[in-house]
């Protein structure tokens, strides 16, 4: 995540400062830090025949909620973007990539938020939270570049199919 909005925008955007963000994110990390309930019970973790569901019912470990969709997830953004860059997929493409990504993006959202009482620490669970706050500013950032500054981020020389995005 952030591998390449934030040089955007920290560098030709320029409408908020590295010192800014980190400020914001440190407050919203205090803040769900404090949200998240401080009660000790013994969590055990549910009998399930269907893990997705099991999860979206809040009935899995933080752990195996929150690792494998991670590391899935920022492959796949990645490698969008590196396409993207690459001119190898047109900006309706990555535009696709993105859209396809957002409803397993909704799945992991809802069930971090229900398994994070499944962890020992509160400070895993919101730091599970945080992300997912932090992978929905993601997708609001390349949103914005994509509407208002395509030309910086997506290679328009080399997209003679779909020249009309890049504007």
């Amino acid at each position: 995540m952030f591998f390449y909005t934030l040089p955007i925008l920290f560098n030709s955007i320029r409408s908020v400062s590295p010192t800014e963000c980190l400020l914001m994110a440190l407050a919203l990390f205090a803040l769900l830090y404090i949200s998240v309930s401080a009660e000790d019970k013994k969590w055990q973790p549910q009998a399930y025949s269907n893990f997705l569901l099991a999860s979206w019912l809040g009935g899995v470990s933080l752990y195996w909620v929150f690792w494998p969709f991670f590391l899935l997830l920022n492959a796949s953004l990645i490698a969008a973007d590196l396409l993207a860059k690459s001119g190898l997929i047109t900006v309706s493409g990555w535009d696709d990539i993105h859209f396809i990504l957002l409803f397993p993006i909704t799945w992991w959202t809802i069930s971090i938020w229900r398994c994070s009482n499944n962890t020992r620490l509160r400070v895993w669970a919101a730091l599970a939270r945080w992300v997912t706050v932090a992978l929905l500013v993601e997708y609001g950032l390349k949103l914005l570049i994509r509407i208002d500054y395509p030309r910086i981020f997506f290679n328009c020389e080399d997209l003679l199919l779909d020249y009309g995005s890049c504007f």
